[in-house]
């Protein structure tokens, strides 16, 4: 796909990856809606910016998890740039939650953001797509889709879903359509790493280093971009998840 005077929704688009996501689209020539939850000052301030590469940005405030919502908010792409040809699939959670557990609000919450919004964004942009011929949907799941981790059942099931509805949507919306995904490794530090487990998390990738929020803009961006790659999902994790086999085998 040609990106030039396209339009793109990006979930989550306002700050952190998804804001960078935002700007590399709007780089490329497209027009961005960037959609935000509690994020509305971030998402003016990332569409200014995305706005100073000559393309046109809009905002819009709507939970994923909302069919309704989301259904609002592409109605107001359709109504503003005539429809939406490409969807990147970023929101996300990340909470701890504990299992055996009676309060099952964490869990919820991470399937509905997680499993949920995909399938309600793309739910209402398919249709577009298919009326105007082409569309690429590009859905960022992490690490924890292939080895869950400790204390994270929502996130990691959640992540894992996301793949399996890249290769549904993928068959259900071929050949116009092309579905996949971008599954990124250690990128930004979260708050609660000081240095010593910033330094470990480094040191289990195979190439030593953290990866940044351009490297996963680049995987999207060529997944978009690539019209005979589909249902498949691109790992930037800088060999993270071989990373425990550098010292030994077995």
């Amino acid at each position: 796909m040609d990106i030039r005077g396209k339009t793109a929704l990006i979930t989550g688009g306002a700050h952190r990856v998804g804001r960078v996501m935002t700007l590399t689209l709007a780089e490329a020539g497209a027009n961005v809606v960037i959609n935000y939850f509690r994020s509305a000052e971030q998402a003016d301030r990332t569409a200014r910016e995305a706005a100073e590469w000559g393309v046109e940005a809009m905002t819009f405030g709507a939970d994923v998890a909302d069919a309704d919502a989301v259904d609002e908010m592409v109605a107001a792409a359709r109504d503003r740039f005539g429809g939406v040809d490409i969807l990147v699939n970023n929101a996300s959670t990340f909470t701890q939650d504990v299992f055996p557990t009676r309060d099952l609000t964490i869990w919820r919450r991470s399937i509905d953001t997680l499993v949920h919004g995909p399938f309600h964004t793309a739910n209402a942009v398919a249709p577009l797509m298919l009326e105007r011929g082409e569309g690429a949907i590009v859905n960022i799941s992490d690490l924890s889709a292939f080895e869950p981790w400790p204390g994270f059942a929502g996130h990691s099931v959640g992540k894992a879903a996301m793949l399996a509805l890249t290769r549904q949507l993928a068959l259900d919306l071929a050949p116009t359509v092309r579905v996949n995904a971008v599954v990124p490794g250690p990128t930004l530090r979260p708050h609660n790493y000081d240095d010593a487990r910033y330094e470990r998390t480094a040191a289990k990738t195979l190439l030593g280093r953290w990866g940044t929020p351009e490297d996963m803009a680049a995987a999207m961006k060529f997944l978009v971009e690539s019209d005979y790659i589909t249902a498949e999902s691109i790992t930037v994790d800088g060999g993270q998840r071989y990373g425990h086999r550098k010292d030994e085998s077995g």
